[in-house]
């Protein structure tokens, strides 16, 4: 069975771009994560725009903002110091929910991407978040950037244990530091999630 799910930035491509990418990799659904699913600056991606696009390309539109947006009203979601805390959100209803329409859509066929507008998948919530969550399920996550380059969710993780912990090797005969990679890889997504997870007005 296929259990590919891709993502992807917007602000990497051009309309045309972004729709011949899709049909490259035979995607027919895609899934907006976006919390605000407008843009003065691309407004090709404008939600009714680029539903109207989508399906005259014969490809599912589906807005997730309240399974997998990166803004929900619920301040049960926030930590003390006012940032949205993923790893609470993803053990919530509403994103397990979310996690369960995506796998039964892999199930019936379909090929599913992920949207946002961060070009980067590291500094998106749809990758510490969302793909995540589909990354420990089993399912092969693809990332998808600008120039024909793609990379899986594994590449991240490295990216992420590299980013924050450079020297997790480096340990000698005195240090009381008995980490995993799994370890440390827990602690560098809480703190890329701290350092791209929105933040409430008037909150540190």
């Amino acid at each position: 069975m296929e259990n590919s799910i891709y993502t992807i930035g917007y602000t990497g491509y051009s309309l045309d771009e972004f729709i011949q990418e899709l049909k490259n990799k035979g995607i027919n659904v895609v899934i907006d994560v976006r919390s605000s699913p407008y843009s003065e600056r691309y407004p090709d991606y404008n939600r009714d725009n680029l539903e109207s696009t989508l399906a005259s390309n014969r490809i599912y539109y589906r807005n997730y903002v309240k399974e997998f947006g990166a803004r929900q009203d619920n301040r049960n979601f926030y930590s003390r110091d006012g940032y949205f805390d993923f790893e609470v959100f993803a053990k919530s209803e509403q994103f397990l929910s979310g996690v369960e329409k995506i796998k039964n859509s892999v199930a019936k066929g379909y090929r599913v991407l992920f949207l946002c507008a961060e070009k980067e998948p590291i500094q998106c919530h749809r990758t510490i978040l969302v793909s995540r969550a589909f990354h420990k399920l089993g399912y092969n996550v693809i990332h998808l950037k600008p120039n024909n380059i793609a990379i899986n969710h594994g590449e991240i993780e490295t990216q992420l244990l590299n980013m924050y912990f450079p020297n997790r090797y480096q340990r000698d005969m005195f240090s009381n530091d008995d980490k995993t990679d799994d370890d440390y890889l827990i602690d560098a997504y809480r703190m890329q999630n701290r350092k791209i997870g929105y933040k409430i007005e008037g909150e540190e």
